[in-house]
């Protein structure tokens, strides 16, 4: 290997930490910075700043020892300068003439360690501000907190790369025109944005638990994040069902992570997963949550519901146990109570284990021409199941092939391969 080829090797392995780094590390530099400016465009602005400061320099000096506290300096600092060149121009625009040296300047609130995690709450309230709509806040915390791509964003959302970055670009703007305080706000104000909150908390986690896109299957850091902010949450409204009810069904599916990939990262199907490798402490304060949720008496909302139907298959000791018709049930209930068209394709699975791959193929084929699902890689993926479990090999086999050319993550694709593969070639 020669020497530049040496340099340019490793030059790709430190932007591949960096890239790391930042994924991890994005949300607490955000909001840390937030809390300086009082305006989160401006925030990720700065840690951009930061963010390029480390590319620049990383690559020659090494990696720090702790790259986040790193990436937060310089923000800090970019901060601090942008603060300052702001308050002379304001001192010297109000008292033109003085000696601006003889003037203390005003406190700038930076942030230290121990403010931190509180203010990545705080950013995921500002960002779900009901000045937003709700995708834009959606979006807009999802790119803040989770540190995700615009196009991550996008198929999390099941729409398009432009209308993400559109919306992304036009709640910055609207959240620094309407002064939003940085704040979690109380009383009214907090239960009008807790809903979009807790979504936009399950989404995080849902693209750390399956990765939209990439070389892997699960994204760790993100179901962390997701259950941190969760558990957070939960004590910060005790007296809210469905908080609960969403910090039970993170615990509940964060259990499976460890059974969820084998020895090469391949995604392992639920049904097919070693559930010694359950995490049972997560398990154990999943069902812990999700009681808390139902002894406050009210009507179970979709995080509940959705929680009782992981329960249903934590508390199942192997795969042929699973209670499929209570799971059915729980689906038709939440169908009614939050509809979508993602509701309905999970429960046309449920169906088809609890009654007969024909009746849930009726519910899935219902949904071939829902627009929101084109390009969704999951419905032929479904349809080819159960296809297959009728034998209809050939259809089966071609909806895999379908789904293997829609999804981005690249071990998904290679098992829906597998799958296509596996029903052999079609008769001559």
């Amino acid at each position: 290997m020669t020497a530049s080829n040496g340099s340019g090797v490793r030059r790709s392995g430190v932007h591949a930490t960096i890239d790391a780094v930042w994924r991890l590390e994005a949300a607490r530099i955000i909001a840390g910075l937030a809390r300086m400016v009082h305006d989160i465009g401006l925030a990720e602005e700065l840690a951009q700043d930061a963010l390029v400061a480390a590319l620049e320099q990383w690559p020659e000096s090494g990696v720090p020892d702790n790259p986040g506290a790193w990436l937060m300096a310089v923000g800090k600092r970019r901060a601090i300068d942008r603060i300052r060149r702001r308050q002379r121009l304001e001192h010297k625009l109000e008292e033109i003439g003085r000696d601006q040296e003889t003037q203390a300047p005003p406190e700038i609130d930076v942030p230290d360690d121990e403010h931190i995690e509180d203010d990545v709450l705080r950013l995921v309230f500002t960002a779900c501000h009901p000045v937003l709509s709700t995708q834009a806040r959606v979006a807009l915390t999802l790119r803040m907190l989770g540190g995700l791509a615009t196009d991550e964003i996008a198929r999390a959302f099941l729409t398009s790369e432009p209308t993400v970055a559109q919306r992304i670009v036009r709640a910055k703007r609207t959240l620094s025109d309407a002064g939003v305080p940085f704040e979690v706000p109380e009383g009214p104000d907090r239960a009008a944005r807790l809903s979009s909150v807790l979504e936009v908390i399950y989404l995080i986690f849902n693209e750390g638990y399956t990765a939209t896109a990439g070389e892997d299957w699960v994204r760790t850091d993100l179901c962390q994040e997701a259950l941190r902010l969760g558990r957070t949450l939960a004590g910060l409204a005790p007296g809210e069902p469905e908080v609960h009810g969403l910090a039970a069904l993170m615990e509940i599916q964060a259990s499976r992570i460890r059974a969820r990939t084998g020895p090469s990262g391949e995604p392992v199907p639920l049904l097919d997963q070693d559930r010694g490798l359950w995490d049972r402490l997560l398990i154990h304060r999943g069902f812990a949550a999700l009681l808390r949720a139902k002894k406050i008496g009210e009507p179970p909302g979709p995080y509940v519901l959705q929680a009782a139907i992981a329960a249903c298959h934590a508390q199942a000791p192997a795969a042929e146990d699973t209670d499929w018709a209570q799971i059915a049930s729980l689906y038709e209930i939440l169908a009614g109570v939050a509809p979508s068209p993602i509701v309905e394709l999970n429960r046309a699975v449920a169906v088809g284990m609890a009654h007969g791959p024909e009746r849930g193929l009726e519910l899935a084929d219902a949904l071939v021409d829902e627009p929101s699902l084109r390009g969704y890689h999951l419905l032929p993926s479904v349809r080819g199941d159960l296809l297959a479990r009728l034998g209809r090999t050939d259809e089966a086999r071609a909806q895999f092939e379908n789904a293997a050319k829609l999804t981005r993550n690249e071990p998904e694709r290679k098992i829906l391969l597998d799958r296509a593969a596996s029903l052999g070639d079609v008769p001559r």
